[in-house]
């Protein structure tokens, strides 16, 4: 059992977050960043994990932050589950509950233990539920349905925040705060570049074109391959590479298109990887071909190794590119390959590119706006710290 808390008077909170798993992704890559900074500010901070294990597991055990897997059997395993969940509040004793991805199921902790606040995340927007299947469905009603019961709506986007008020969440309780990029980690490295393009058999006069991206139609990996195959015509020495990974039958699927526009010599597949800013050293332009998103680490990350960017205009895709890249209408191949083109003639400079990133998204802006919002939070200030609905709207870039 965590110790009581006792020094709120001090600054300090306890705090846990719920999250699915520590698999790599973007959700993911943000709360361990958080989780991190905010454990070297001194909050004590737990991450309680529907399933054990994950590669970024590593990383909060290195920076000290206690792990707290509630091994989930699979979907169907509710009941026991919620058991072992309510079981880990009452014993950590946390004052936040702050969900990733896990929003619905925090509403069951209310009656348990009324005087926690409860946070919930929204990390996109504009998802194409018809995707998905009738749970996923039925989820994200039932989800708006219970928002008011959360005590404080944490948005990373202005986008994701203007669509979940759309929804019927209420505007009153949404703070945004954009995802923070590790700039220290993410920046740019030559020697990295030189080793992963000799690894890939990509030749100095290549143009290599990445995305960068869990294998999921959200994604649009389609609108992307018929962009490439049209590039191609005018940009014969061009290569691409896709990373990320997926459902084996997707990824066929994708296989399948790449060789039907013939590109099958010319674009490479790799597994998500934990070595990601190499992989973006290695690019000469990353490309965001999503027709879904909140706030996109990748473009960020991409970014801040100083490589140019082209996306197409969806959540705040646009705020975090600013002049530094290319947006285009989403699943339009012809838009995007005309983006491509205009981004490789722009030839801009890596350095300001990166500074964009320093400038307006790091990693110390993500914990410090977090942790005040949350202190506001617990003494009882949370909603004055809120921007009113009238007032707030997406930043000029």
């Amino acid at each position: 059992m965590g110790p009581p808390f006792t020094d709120n008077c001090l600054g300090t909170m306890r705090i846990l977050f719920l999250t699915r798993s520590l698999d790599i992704g973007g959700a993911e890559r943000q709360l361990v960043l958080l989780a991190n900074g905010l454990h070297a500010h001194g909050h004590h901070v737990v991450v309680a994990t529907f399933y054990s294990g994950g590669p970024l597991e590593k990383e909060l055990i290195e920076a000290g932050v206690h792990i707290r897997p509630l091994y989930k059997r699979g979907r169907w395993d509710i009941a026991g589950f919620l058991r072992r969940l309510i079981r880990a509040v009452r014993e950590e004793q946390p004052e936040i509950v702050n969900s990733y991805l896990t929003n619905l199921v925090t509403t069951v902790l209310r009656p348990f233990a009324p005087d926690i606040k409860i946070v919930w995340s929204i990390r996109c927007s504009f998802m194409d539920f018809d995707r998905y299947d009738w749970l996923h469905r039925l989820t994200d009603i039932a989800t708006c349905w219970l928002s008011g019961f959360s005590d404080l709506v944490i948005a990373n986007s202005y986008a994701g925040r203007k669509e979940y008020i759309a929804k019927g969440y209420p505007a009153n309780k949404i703070q945004v705060i954009s995802n923070g990029i590790d700039t220290s980690s993410f920046y740019p490295n030559e020697d990295s570049r030189k080793r992963l393009r000799r690894e890939w058999f990509i030749r100095d006069d290549h143009e290599l074109i990445g995305l960068v991206g869990r294998l999921d139609p959200m994604k649009d990996h389609p609108t992307f391959l018929r962009a490439a195959a049209l590039l191609r015509g005018h940009h014969p020495t061009a290569r691409f590479i896709c990373v990320g990974s997926g459902p084996v039958d997707y990824q066929r699927f994708l296989c399948n298109l790449a060789n039907e526009l013939g590109l099958s010599n010319h674009i490479t597949w790799l597994d998500a990887r934990t070595d990601m800013p190499d992989v973006y050293n290695a690019l000469d332009l990353l490309v965001s071909s999503s027709y879904g998103e909140g706030f996109s680490n990748v473009l960020g990350e991409a970014m801040a190794c100083g490589v140019p960017c082209v996306a197409t205009n969806v959540g705040d895709s646009g705020f975090v590119i600013g002049q530094w890249g290319e947006l285009v209408i989403p699943k339009a191949p012809e838009a995007l390959t005309a983006g491509m083109q205009r981004a490789l003639e722009r030839k801009l400079p890596r350095i300001e590119i990166r500074q964009r990133i320093i400038d307006h998204f790091s990693l110390n802006a993500l914990v410090a706006k977090t942790e005040r919002v949350l202190l506001d939070l617990i003494d009882g200030q949370g909603h004055d710290s809120l921007v009113p609905e009238g007032e707030i709207s997406r930043p000029r870039s």
